[in-house]
């Protein structure tokens, strides 16, 4: 296929150019009904490519031209049997893959880390998940990887699982190695799904890790709008057949028709069938330049006193001799630290923001997040660099006893939680809400996750130990921004389960 073409893109300028009289949705029609207050800060334009389904633009639930066109464009590019435009964001991906995998009381094994999409998909689907624990990086006070070993372990416990849903690159850029994961999972004949949501760049450059699909995985789920250049909101969900389950994968695909909106947003879908044509394009070039960016950054920040930039010799005992696809980090991914400097990842970030104006994709306790793409320039991350080098220079005039510690709480997520029921059976059984002081020992009737990055710490049906308390607490005693608490986010009360 000649990955020069954009075919929803021409089929909508198509549809455009016919200068149609409009009585479908939506209302707007085309460039003349939104806003003016809006329209005279950004023109008129874009709005025409706000449309509908018609007979040039084709239907995502039932694709016959243009969109089954970009679609299998975006197939071959990335080496997938079946690719599908998600406009509904990874989460409905994620719970798509979930659905097909793993039927309601079937098993089916979640990394701990995983996003809480994956628990909206056990929601739906039924299933009872067995949890694998991903290593912890007590340096950075962040999870690693999920071995192997711990996934073998898992399946020798529970031999029926029907498929492992894990997250790999996590947020902070760190690759599980999929192939030795990937032959686990077959061996048991079971699928393994992936969350690639931060990882639909790896497949354009030697100095990333390998991709899921590369690397053997049958379903992976990837935001295409975090670091490829589409919409927010856009994503893609692909499928390789291995020969394991095939009824799972097509009810995968199925299941898009539950979870997906109908009425798709051709916004959402043209910047797709665009990102994808600018990454078969420059995709080793827009790799390059990020990479570059963020190596000569990371070698300035390392030199700044009292700050750290992970490396991927924090996270391996691997010696490695040059960057390769073995390497477990997407080292576009700046980590930065400044608890030497007495500062936590949220007063880091806070400074950052309002002393500079420099925005950091996530922080906690210990650290900050900055994602370098190929849209950033030089004087973005110096920019970057001068703000860590004035708050140096500030912080070491602060005397020490005037320093905030650098972290109050925890290292890492706590133990897993007994599970009392699945999420979907706790979703669905009655709750009474008490004192959030009052909810050690009690069952939880609700997920509660830090957000960014949205991991859930208990999920709905688990017991609240004294350890997740604590953890919990701390965020909650900071003010810190959660999901899943009321719509005040104080965490003053909780809904348990009798």
């Amino acid at each position: 296929m000649n990955q020069n073409q954009t075919p929803l893109l021409d089929a909508v300028s198509a549809f455009i150019e016919t200068r149609p009289t409009y009585f479908r949705i939506p209302g707007h029609r085309l460039d003349r009904g939104i806003s003016s207050r809006w329209t005279d800060r950004v023109g008129t334009d874009i709005f025409s490519y706000d449309v509908t389904e018609t007979p040039l633009t084709d239907d995502l639930h039932q694709p016959e031209g243009a969109i089954r066109e970009a679609q299998e464009l975006l197939a071959r590019l990335y080496g997938a049997d079946q690719s599908f435009f998600l406009v509904n964001g990874s989460t409905c991906g994620n719970e798509a893959m979930i659905m097909g995998a793993a039927l309601e009381g079937e098993e089916i094994m979640i990394a701990r880390n995983a996003h809480k999409s994956a628990m909206m998909g056990l929601i739906l689907s039924g299933a009872r998940p067995v949890y694998v624990m991903p290593e912890l990086i007590p340096e950075w006070a962040v999870q690693g990887v999920v071995t192997a070993r711990e996934v073998r372990t898992c399946f020798e416990a529970h031999p029926d699982c029907k498929a492992l849903f894990l997250v790999s690159p996590s947020y902070y850029g760190i690759c599980s190695d999929l192939r030795e994961i990937a032959a686990v999972c077959h061996e048991y004949g079971a699928l393994l799904l992936v969350d690639e949501a931060h990882g639909g760049h790896l497949y354009f450059h030697d100095a990333l890790p390998a991709g899921a699909l590369d690397a053997g995985a049958d379903m992976c789920v990837q935001s295409m709008h975090k670091v490829a250049g589409a919409l927010t909101q856009s994503s893609v969900l692909h499928i390789r057949d291995h020969g394991i389950n095939k009824p799972a994968l097509a009810k995968a695909a199925e299941n898009l028709h539950l979870v997906q909106s109908t009425s798709p947003n051709y916004l959402l879908m043209t910047s797709l069938d665009c990102a994808r044509y600018e990454l078969a394009q420059n995709g080793n070039q827009m790799m390059e330049k990020a990479l570059a960016l963020a190596a000569a950054a990371r070698s300035e920040i390392q030199q700044i006193p009292g700050f750290r930039c992970m490396d991927y010799t924090d996270i391996t005992a691997k010696k490695m001799t040059s960057m390769s696809e073995n390497c477990p980090l997407d080292r576009t991914r700046l980590v930065i630290s400044a608890k030497d400097l007495g500062l936590t990842g949220f007063g880091l970030d806070k400074i950052l923001f309002e002393k500079y104006a420099v925005n950091m994709e996530l922080a906690d306790y210990e650290n900050v997040l900055a994602i370098v793409t190929y849209a950033n320039e030089k004087s973005d991350l110096d920019r970057l660099i001068n703000a860590c080098e004035n708050i140096r220079k500030i912080q070491t005039e602060i005397p020490d006893k005037k320093k905030r510690l650098a972290n109050t709480c925890p290292s890492g997520l706590p133990g897993l939680p007994q599970q009392a029921m699945t999420p979907r059976q706790a979703y669905f059984s009655p709750k009474e809400t008490v004192r959030w002081q009052d909810a050690v020992g009690k069952i939880s009737g609700q997920m509660i996750a830090p957000y960014p990055p949205g991991i859930p710490i208990v999920y709905p049906g688990e017991r609240i130990s004294r350890d997740i308390w604590e953890y919990i607490e701390c965020f909650r005693r900071d003010g810190l921004h959660m999901h899943g608490t009321d719509q005040n986010s104080r965490l003053d009360y909780i809904k348990i389960i009798n």
